[in-house]
C-alpha cells in the first residue's frame, strides 16, 4: 500500500533533506559546511552583488552567520571540496560528483555556440595557445591569457576569442575553474591541479552509471519529489531521470508515496528524515537548491516566486531580488534587500506577508534574521522601507 504523507509531512522533509532546522550554536565550521554540501550537492553562482553573492547565501541560510572564507577555501585552496560546473546553472558543486559530470562535458562538445563556432573555425590554433599558456602559467583569468599576446589592429587574437576560447575549454572540462579573483573573474587551470587526485584518478562512469549517480543525489537533497524535479535537480533530460527513478525503485532507495494536495505522483526517499516537527529561521536567496525550481516551489509550498531581477521595473510586484523567508515549515515572507556599504545599513525595501502565516509572529522573528543578517554583512543598521504588506509592522519593530 503506498504510504500517504500531508502537504505540511512532505514540507518538513523537504526543509530537512535541505539542511533547514540544524543551525549549530557556535560559529560554523568546515566540517559544518561539509555537511550542508553532502545534503545539497550544489551552490549556485551569480555574478549579482546587490547584498551578497549568491554561492555564499545557501551556508548563511542553514548555519546561520559563518566565515565566508570558508567557502571560498573550499573551492579555490586545495584539497578542494567543491569544483565549479554546470549543475542546475553554474554552479560550485561537491567535488566528488565531477566524475558523473563528464559526461556533460562531452556532450557540450556537440553544441557550441555561434560565437564559438566562428573562433574554431577561423583561428584552430587559439585553443592550443590558451591550453599552453595555462600550463606553462598556472591559474590565469582570460584577461591575463591575453595580456602577454600582441594586440594589433585586425589581428584574430582580441578579447572576445579568447574570453570564448577560456569558455569552451572550460565548458568542455578541458579547463577548470581553480577559484575567482576579486573581480569574480574565473582563474582557468589544468583540472589535474584544480581536482583532488583521487577525483581526477576516478574512472569515468558510462553516462547511464553517472546519471543514476546524480539521480540518487537529487532524491536524498530532496527528500519527497516528483519525476520533473528530479530531473531538474541537476538540469538531466526527464526522460532519462524516470529510467534512473525506475532503478531507485528497483533497489528500495525510492518508494512512491501520496502527498496530499499534489496534483503528481510523489516519490520519497527512503533514508529521509521525517521530523514531526521543524523549527527554525531562514533567508532564502533566489537561487538557493530550496527554491530554484520555481514549479516545485508552488506545488510543495504555495508560493509563486519570480525575484524581478529579470522583469522591467515598472512590471515587478514585490521589488528587485527578492529573499523568500523560512520560519519553521512555512514560507512565510518575502523581502527585496540591499546592502548599503557605503552607508552601512540592510535596506528592506520592501517587505510582504505569505498566505497563512501570522503577521505579529513573522514580524518579530524576520526583524530577529534581518538583525543577524546585517550582522554578518558588517552593517550597523535596518531599515525598511514603506512598500509591502509586512512593511509597517517590520519597521516599528527594527526602528
Amino acid at each position: 500500500m503506498t504510504a500517504s504523507l500531508t502537504a505540511a509531512q512532505a514540507r518538513r522533509i523537504m526543509l530537512a533533506a535541505q539542511g533547514f532546522g540544524r543551525r549549530p550554536g557556535s560559529t560554523a565550521t568546515m566540517r559544518q559546511l561539509q555537511q550542508v554540501l553532502d545534503r545539497v550537492a550544489q551552490f549556485q553562482i551569480d555574478s549579482v552583488n546587490v547584498c551578497v553573492r549568491a554561492h555564499y547565501m545557501p551556508l548563511y541560510a542553514r548555519l546561520g552567520p559563518y566565515d565566508r572564507a570558508l567557502i571560498d577555501r573550499a573551492g579555490n585552496a586545495a584539497p578542494r571540496r567543491v569544483y565549479e560546473f554546470w549543475g542546475h546553472a553554474a554552479c560550485l558543486i561537491d567535488v566528488n560528483l565531477q566524475p558523473a559530470l563528464r559526461w556533460r562535458a562531452e556532450k557540450n562538445r556537440e553544441q557550441p555556440w555561434h560565437r564559438m563556432q566562428q573562433v574554431l573555425t577561423e583561428h584552430p590554433g587559439l585553443l592550443d595557445k590558451v591550453m599552453q599558456q595555462v600550463a606553462e602559467r598556472g591559474a590565469l583569468t582570460a584577461r591575463q591569457v591575453e595580456h602577454d599576446e600582441q594586440r594589433t589592429p585586425g589581428s584574430w587574437w582580441n578579447w572576445s576569442s579568447v574570453k570564448s576560447a577560456c569558455e569552451w575549454l572550460f565548458y568542455v572540462g578541458e579547463l577548470s575553474s581553480a577559484g575567482r579573483n576579486t573581480q569574480f573573474e574565473r582563474r582557468y587551470d589544468l583540472p589535474s591541479r584544480v581536482l583532488p587526485k583521487h577525483v581526477f584518478a576516478a574512472p569515468t562512469p558510462s553516462e547511464e552509471e553517472a546519471r543514476l549517480s546524480l539521480a540518487r543525489r537529487a532524491a536524498a537533497a530532496l527528500g519527497v519529489f516528483t519525476t520533473p524535479w528530479l530531473a531538474e535537480y541537476f538540469y538531466t533530460d526527464r526522460a532519462r531521470a524516470a529510467v534512473a527513478l525506475d532503478a531507485l525503485v528497483a533497489t528500495g532507495e525510492v518508494e512512491p508515496v501520496t502527498v496530499k494536495g499534489w496534483r503528481s505522483q510523489a516519490w520519497l526517499w527512503t533514508a529521509a528524515a521525517r521530523p514531526r516537527k521543524l523549527v527554525g529561521d531562514a533567508l532564502v536567496a533566489p537561487f538557493d537548491t530550496l527554491v530554484f525550481d520555481r514549479d516545485r516551489l508552488l506545488e510543495a509550498f504555495g508560493t509563486h516566486y519570480r525575484i524581478g531581477l529579470y522583469t522591467p521595473k515598472a512590471d515587478r510586484v514585490h521589488g528587485y531580488y527578492v529573499y523568500l523567508f523560512v520560519m519553521d515549515d512555512l514560507i512565510a515572507a518575502r523581502v527585496d534587500l540591499k546592502a548599503d556599504r557605503k552607508a552601512g545599513v540592510l535596506r528592506v525595501q520592501s517587505a510582504w506577508l505569505e498566505d497563512g502565516a501570522a503577521e505579529a509572529e513573522t514580524a518579530v522573528r524576520l526583524a530577529a534574521e534581518l538583525r543577524r543578517m546585517a550582522d554578518w554583512l558588517g552593517l550597523d543598521d535596518v531599515a525598511v522601507a514603506d512598500r509591502g504588506d509586512l512593511a509597517a509592522p517590520l519597521a516599528a519593530i527594527t526602528g
